[in-house]
């Protein structure tokens, strides 16, 4: 185990570890969440020691939420009790072994398992004076003190908390998938464009084959390039938008007649579009870099509602065509072909390490 990971409430009696925070989803399966909850009985009160494990949608600040509204919407949680012992009996892991020398005899393990048909981690790349909480699908596992698992009637107050946030990531497929294609004519202008396999990783350059043919009266005079992501939230509105995420242009033409056979080689990058708001993000804890949000992978028979926020790629390759002189820009003829993008987070090679 590379670092624990800890959080101790306000009033000391509770502290949560955790041995990593990056939990896979492997498709038919999600990586267990194995802890350990330390708790000290004195000042409970005759009160118990909760853990809970929650996947929400969070599409509002908390510090706004002074006026009765929500701006967390549970998607799935469990509550166990631990304190006093219940009917939790985890069977115990190495895991469990390396987090209970550090909590010490007051430590009670504790697991749970991640349903398959939950999201992944999606964090929307908030504006640069928003403060708290970014919007987005996050996972929180919650130590505290409270007489019931979730009495609407009972308060619990801060400081019988600790809290720590974690991810569910999922990893590109070992099996390479093929590539796509997709052609279209207009104006006397057929274009084909293509890419040699189904998914690229973040950071991986994207090379697009690009077949062309000019039977139009008008000279191409560049190619541009630009891929979009759409965010679709779909758990409490209709919301959807399109954001470029890239846009270049390659000063490649063609006279009338003559043919354009190439390869263009493009990278999208969260660098790229630090400023944009709204943007989906893998998600995120505290302020580590991520990365442009991976495409999300619907399973045979998954509602879209439970994903809360859905994100998917397009590539666009224009031709623009159009005459010279005052009147060329205004003129100009645009030939665009699409193509899905599939990106994703490549499969470590070894075990993957706990990060901050």
């Amino acid at each position: 185990m590379a670092k624990v990971f800890k959080k101790t409430s306000g009033n000391g009696q509770l502290t949560l570890l955790l041995g990593k925070r990056d939990y896979i989803d492997h498709v038919d399966n999600v990586d267990t969440v194995e802890g350990v909850l330390k708790v000290d009985p004195a000042g409970l009160d005759g009160k118990k020691a909760w853990i809970q494990l929650a996947c929400a949608f969070r599409y509002g600040r908390d510090d706004l939420d002074v006026i009765g509204l929500s701006f967390r919407k549970d998607i799935w949680f469990q509550q166990i009790q631990l304190y006093p012992a219940a009917d939790h009996k985890p069977s115990k892991t190495a895991m469990h072994e390396a987090l209970m020398t550090k909590a010490g005899d007051q430590g009670i393990p504790f697991t749970f398992n991640i349903p398959t048909n939950l999201p992944c981690s999606v964090t929307l790349q908030p504006g640069e004076e928003a403060k708290g909480k970014a919007c987005g699908v996050d996972f929180e596992v919650k130590g505290y003190v409270a007489n019931a698992a979730d009495d609407p009637d009972e308060t619990v107050e801060k400081k019988d908390t600790c809290r720590l946030v974690i991810r569910k990531i999922q990893f590109a497929p070992d099996k390479a998938s093929a590539g796509v294609s997709a052609q279209t004519d207009k104006n006397s202008i057929s274009v084909t464009a293509s890419t040699d396999k189904g998914i690229y990783y973040h950071g991986e350059a994207i090379p697009i084959k690009v077949k062309a043919k000019n039977d139009g009266g008008k000279p191409v005079k560049k190619v541009k390039i630009n891929i979009e992501q759409t965010t679709d939230v779909v758990l409490y509105s209709a919301d959807k938008y399109t954001k470029s995420v890239l846009n270049e242009e390659f000063t490649e033409s063609m006279e009338s007649g003559e043919s354009l056979d190439k390869t263009f080689s493009v990278t999208p990058l969260l660098a790229q579009n630090k400023n944009k708001q709204g943007l989906a993000l893998d998600g995120r804890l505290k302020d580590e870099d991520t990365n442009l949000a991976s495409t999300t992978v619907l399973r045979p028979g998954m509602e879209k509602e439970v994903l809360g926020i859905l994100v998917t790629y397009i590539i666009k390759v224009t031709l623009v065509a159009g005459g010279g002189g005052l009147l060329g820009g205004l003129t100009s003829t645009d030939v665009t072909v699409e193509l899905p993008l599939t990106l994703m987070n490549p499969k470590p090679s070894g075990k993957l390490l706990a990060t901050s």
